[in-house]
């Protein structure tokens, strides 16, 4: 606990620095926007595809299209035709919509196709743009290319022979205003993700590159941190209430559960995971794919993830407090018939409607 006292005041002041340093505003993060609310998952069923669910009140949801693909896998993920792990958020300026997801097919047949050497092998992301939720464009990202297909080959890579590649996994969005670019322009979209290229590093590792305002163009990853194991699906949102960055996260390996560490900046350093305040309930039951919002009006938080040891599968939502701590109540999210690892984002009564009559009128696009 001392240790725990000790590293909340270090990064407190930290965080009273950083904020002098970096100009941070009170409102940081991700726009949040409506009274409804939407999830954006991977749809349990079958191969794997990107489905939606939407609530009135961010408690009781219902799936539309029947849970159906929400777009063309095949042309949204085109180096092995499956989107999972779908993270949505809207464009900082409010003129639209962006997601991120793992271009990847998980099955033996997809791996003798592909040529991977694991089922659970993948390649690349893809970045999609959208207008109005409904029609998505995809810029897919194969990193076995190497450091040309990002919008800074002369930088410095983080591996010597990117062909090796064997996994790019579960990327997030986050808007940070105070990123700068080259030419000086500032704000960009920091993107992380969990990365391991299995013939120069021992394990997987979170890294995060910049996606600019097209969210057509990335830059090189860099290393988020290292603790020394396996770490995969973080979520990283601002709490205002302490005024740091929160992550949640899986550890692959130690005790079972998903950890809280926070940070200053967004970038780093980021603190050892909180030992004493998880997600536990669970016991030894494998869980990941976390995605941690709040409601319209209120000044808590809500924590999504994926309980995948049991079949059926359980999506759980557990309740935190307004500093993301002591995590309670956890339930089975109410109305999704095969909810998998996805996000949480708030959408608006007109927003709510298009999806409705949009479902209620369109074929499946699920290929």
């Amino acid at each position: 606990m001392k240790r725990l006292i000790l590293a909340c005041s270090m990064f407190a002041t930290m965080i009273t620095s950083a904020s002098a340093i970096d100009n941070i505003p009170v409102e940081v993060g991700n726009l949040q926007k409506g009274d409804h609310m939407l999830f954006c998952h991977m749809n349990d069923a079958g191969p794997a595809w990107t489905a939606y669910a939407i609530s009135e009140d961010g408690i009781e949801y219902h799936d539309l299209l029947q849970g159906d693909s929400i777009f063309s896998d095949k042309l949204m993920a085109p180096i092995e035709g499956r989107t999972r792990d779908a993270f949505i958020c809207r464009r900082h300026d409010d003129k639209g919509f962006i997601m991120v997801c793992t271009d990847m097919e998980a099955n033996e047949a997809a791996r003798k196709r592909l040529g991977k050497k694991e089922t659970w092998d993948n390649f690349g992301i893809c970045l999609l743009t959208s207008d109005d939720l409904i029609n998505w464009m995809s810029t897919s990202f194969d990193y076995r290319k190497g450091k040309e297909i990002f919008s800074d080959p002369e930088e410095e890579s983080v591996y010597n022979d990117w062909s090796t590649i064997n996994r790019v996994w579960a990327p997030q969005i986050m808007w940070d205003a105070t990123y700068e670019w080259p030419d000086g322009k500032k704000g960009g979209y920091m993107i992380y993700y969990s990365m391991w290229n299995r013939d120069e590093e021992p394990y997987d590792r979170m890294y995060y590159s910049y996606a600019d305002e097209t969210f057509t163009k990335l830059t090189q990853p860099k290393l988020l941190f290292d603790w020394g194991y396996a770490t995969i699906d973080a979520d990283i949102n601002w709490v205002p209430a302490d005024g740091m960055w929160h992550m949640m996260i899986k550890k692959e390996g130690g005790k079972p559960g998903l950890f809280t560490a926070f940070s200053p900046r967004l970038t780093g350093p980021w603190s050892e995971p909180v030992e004493d305040d998880y997600i536990n309930f669970e016991g030894n039951k494998k869980c990941e794919g976390v995605s941690a919002f709040r409601l319209p009006g209120e000044d808590t938080w809500h924590i999504g993830y994926i309980e995948y040891s049991s079949k059926p599968r359980n999506y759980r939502i557990c309740e935190a407090d307004e500093n993301m701590r002591n995590f309670r109540n956890p339930q089975n999210i109410k109305g999704v018939k095969r909810p998998q690892h996805g996000s949480f984002m708030r959408i608006t009564k007109e927003e709510y409607d298009r999806l409705q009559s949009w479902s209620d009128g369109k074929p499946s696009a699920k290929d």
